[in-house]
């Protein structure tokens, strides 16, 4: 990841958030650095790094970005020839891809008449940035993923994105109802998202962000300790260098699990429960620099304008975005519910 493009995204985190600059400029940084070409399999440690190093200086444009690679694998691994042959001119004339899974109140489904769509997506990032989405239609086992354009502002509601952070992101509500199917490019057969191992097996890609934003939280921390001569204290050097020394373990884990990903010595549930290793371990480090940060910086750290407080509140919403009970309980019984299986997923 070129330095000046990691600066740049740095530089625009605190504009983004305030709505003074839109978040697309961001994008296009990635766009003229080619990296929306990545879906994350020719090196996927290299992309879990450069996740990293987005998430580190901007972890909104780094959801975004994320979402785009997972669009991306998906329409590579299930699209027609045609979509997937037409994907590079799309990137380069400017679309963004995201994928949208979370149903709003009225599910996202496919009429009995089979001629239009009906409900609504939520918590859909990237309103008004994201150009064409990957969108669950039908739940259970025979979801479907559609492809579609997304630009239809009338359809977007960013107002029901209520969340103290990853505003930046310009998230909220899009409204399918009465969407017809010739709007829709389907993408591969029912039941194809939910496969494995690219569906929770590609959650290194959050874990890497996550780690990223642990870190990057760190750094700040630590730079206006320095500006403000109080990192000699002991107590502040070994606070946030215990945090930081499990910030680089989480990393070390999730290139582990980026590279699982397409070694094909790997079984899908080895591949999955390393994935969702990272995922967890990197949620667990995240929420102790969100902690050791708060008690480094002290009140400042909450006042209006903090550069710790706004990567904290994005992260901490970050975090907040899969069910941890349920994916500790998949990686246990990989790693452990079968007798000398352990080295299997971690060796």
């Amino acid at each position: 990841m070129p330095a000046d493009i990691v600066d740049a995204l740095r530089a625009a985190a605190v504009d983004e958030e305030r709505g003074n600059r839109a978040i697309g400029r961001s994008i296009d940084l990635l766009r003229q650095a080619d990296l929306l070409a990545d879906d994350g399999t020719s090196d996927p440690a290299r992309t879990a790094r450069a996740l990293m190093q987005v998430g580190a200086a901007n972890l909104s444009v780094g959801r975004l970005w994320e979402g785009h690679v997972n669009a991306l694998r998906l329409l590579r691994l299930y699209g027609s020839t045609g979509v997937t042959s037409s994907l590079t001119r799309l990137i380069a004339d400017g679309a963004l891809f995201g994928v949208w899974g979370a149903d709003g109140a009225v599910p996202v489904t496919l009429e009995a008449s089979g001629k239009r769509l009906t409900g609504s997506k939520n918590f859909a990032s990237g309103l008004g940035t994201v150009t064409h989405a990957l969108v669950t239609v039908n739940s259970g086992p025979e979801v479907r993923l559609a492809l579609i354009e997304v630009t239809d502002t009338a359809r977007a509601d960013p107002l029901t994105w209520d969340m103290q952070g990853m505003r930046a992101t310009v998230s909220g509500a899009y409204n399918f109802a009465d969407l017809q199917v010739d709007k829709i490019e389907w993408i591969g057969g029912p039941g194809d998202y939910l496969k494995e191992p690219h569906f929770v097996g590609g959650v290194w890609r959050i874990a890497a962000l996550q780690a990223g934003a642990a870190l990057g939280l760190l750094d700040m921390a630590a730079a206006q300790l320095r500006a403000a001569g109080r990192m000699g204290a002991e107590a502040q050097s070994a606070r946030l260098m215990d945090v930081l020394m499990q910030s680089w373990a989480g990393m070390a884990l999730t290139e582990r699990a980026a590279d699982a990903a397409v070694d094909r010595l790997s079984t899908p549930d080895d591949i999955v429960a390393t994935a969702i290793s990272a995922r967890l371990f990197t949620e667990i480090v995240g929420l102790k620099a969100i902690r050791a940060v708060e008690q480094s910086i002290g009140l400042r750290h909450f006042e209006v304008g903090s550069e710790t407080g706004r990567m904290a509140r994005d992260l901490a919403v970050y975090l907040r975005q899969a069910a941890r009970d349920a994916l500790l309980q998949r990686a246990a019984q990989a790693a452990l519910g079968h007798e000398g299986h352990v080295w299997g997923v971690f060796g």
